[in-house]
């Protein structure tokens, strides 16, 4: 008899996006966990697991994703393998590269990896996301207005942050 075993991460937090949205940096920011952080797309080849301390007695576990190509849910990029690691976790958190230098729009960028997600697993669509905008510290303010504007059309609540500077990730872990 064969049997095939597959171990998949467990995290509270999942920390997800495209390739150089700022995940790895963000957790280096949230945590002990230093992780290989490059300005070159698939810098992340393997799931980065960090304890995030909220206060003195509470701590969740983030789990840093490798970056999401479309096509991901095919095996494209890294793919499928990562998406495994993602239906293990309570939370997603969505980090979008809002630079101009990022090329793509960031509700599209913020589309395209949601439809992986649905792609790869329906049931990841109903799991909670908190989305979030990084690279405040090289946007414009009247750019950042309409990015906000762009996804409260959406229905959704976007929270800005620098992970490099930490511009607003205090408030994002408390929210998390």
């Amino acid at each position: 008899i064969w049997i095939k075993l597959e171990m998949k991460l467990l995290a509270d937090v999942g920390l997800i996006g495209a390739p150089n949205a700022g995940k790895s940096t963000l957790l280096s920011k949230i945590s002990a966990k230093r992780p290989k952080i490059g300005s070159y797309p698939f810098t992340t080849l393997e799931p980065n697991l960090g304890v995030v301390w909220v206060g003195d007695y509470s701590s969740f576990v983030a789990v840093d994703v490798p970056g999401l190509i479309e096509g991901a849910h095919e095996g494209k990029g890294l793919g499928d393998r990562f998406l495994k690691h993602i239906e293990r976790t309570r939370v997603l958190l969505h980090l979008i590269d809002i630079s101009e230098w990022s090329g793509q729009d960031p509700v599209e960028a913020y589309q395209a990896i949601n439809h992986e997600l649905e792609s790869f697993a329906p049931k990841l669509k109903e799991r909670p996301q908190i989305v979030v905008g990084n690279k405040i510290d090289v946007v414009e303010s009247a750019a950042l207005e309409a990015i906000k504007k762009s996804f409260s059309e959406l229905g959704v609540e976007l929270h800005l942050i620098s992970a490099v500077s930490g511009e607003g990730v205090p408030e994002l872990v408390a929210h998390t």
